[in-house]
């Protein structure tokens, strides 16, 4: 991102979010509050219809992690962070009494959101805690204090870190006994068939125009011996025909979904 200017790819992802509840009618991933604080009219929306590929990856990246959070909740957990927070509306929906959430994100993109929360008349609970890092100057290890085991909340954010900055976060996730993330991936373009290398790589090039460019990629195996490196011994890694089988009702991968893996790791 530029500085002092908000995340333009948070935009883009609130974005798919709020046209996901508008044209699908949510229903992969319900979020009431998406369209309000997007602050985008529903006639803008519709025109994302063709969109639908990366739309849907979006929406099913959030279930995927809102399910596992809240089995992480029924078993104990009462910390989450969220990092890269974005417009994401998790901590002013949230179901689950006791849960505390931490929202991490750039200072700028963090004053941003706040803007649009007070436009939309969306309160924040008593249950949330902003901290505002910049990864550039300061360590997230240094600024994050929680009590006990916590679900980190990490979508949208790992393909714009180098592999010493991905490396780090593990390693402050990986502290505690007990805590648990959810992220997503991109594999290289390299792997892909054509069609989908084709779109992956244009779609590489758009953020890196908006000044966030894609600086790492993995392959399932890398990844899995990374985390395991840090002694997380449970990963359920869905990749696109698995999230397709899940949550689209199809065997085949949607066009758009290019290479995106989400997973799940718990130390």
């Amino acid at each position: 991102m530029r500085r002092g200017q908000p995340s333009r790819t948070a935009m883009s992802a609130a974005r798919y979010r709020a046209a996901h509840q508008i044209l699908e009618g949510g229903e992969i991933f319900r979020d009431p509050l998406a369209v309000r604080i997007l602050g985008v009219a529903e006639p803008d929306l519709l025109a994302d219809a063709p969109r639908r590929g990366m739309r849907l990856f979006i929406a099913a990246r959030t279930r995927f992690a809102e399910d596992a959070l809240a089995t992480a909740v029924a078993h104990g957990v009462r910390e989450m962070v969220v990092l890269g927070a974005g417009l994401d509306t998790f901590a002013y929906r949230n179901p689950h009494p006791g849960l505390r959430v931490t929202e991490v994100d750039h200072p700028d993109t963090q004053a941003w959101k706040r803007e649009r929360l007070a436009g939309s008349g969306i309160s924040a609970p008593s249950s949330l805690t902003y901290l505002g890092v910049d990864f550039e100057k300061e360590s997230l290890a240094d600024r994050l204090h929680l009590d006990g085991p916590a679900f980190f909340l990490w979508l949208g954010v790992v393909p714009y870190l180098t592999l010493d900055g991905f490396r780090e976060t593990v390693r402050v996730v990986a502290a505690r006994e007990g805590n648990e993330m959810v992220f997503d991936y991109a594999q290289p373009p390299s792997q892909m068939p054509a069609e989908r290398r084709e779109w992956l790589e244009a779609r590489a090039a758009r953020v890196a125009k908006l000044g966030e460019p894609w600086l790492t990629y993995f392959e399932p195996e890398e990844v899995a011996s990374l985390l395991g490196a840090s002694e997380f011994g449970e990963i359920e890694d869905l990749g696109p025909s698995e999230l397709a089988a899940r949550y689209f009702g199809r065997t085949d991968v949607p066009p758009g979904t290019a290479g995106g893996h989400v997973l799940r790791a718990r130390r």
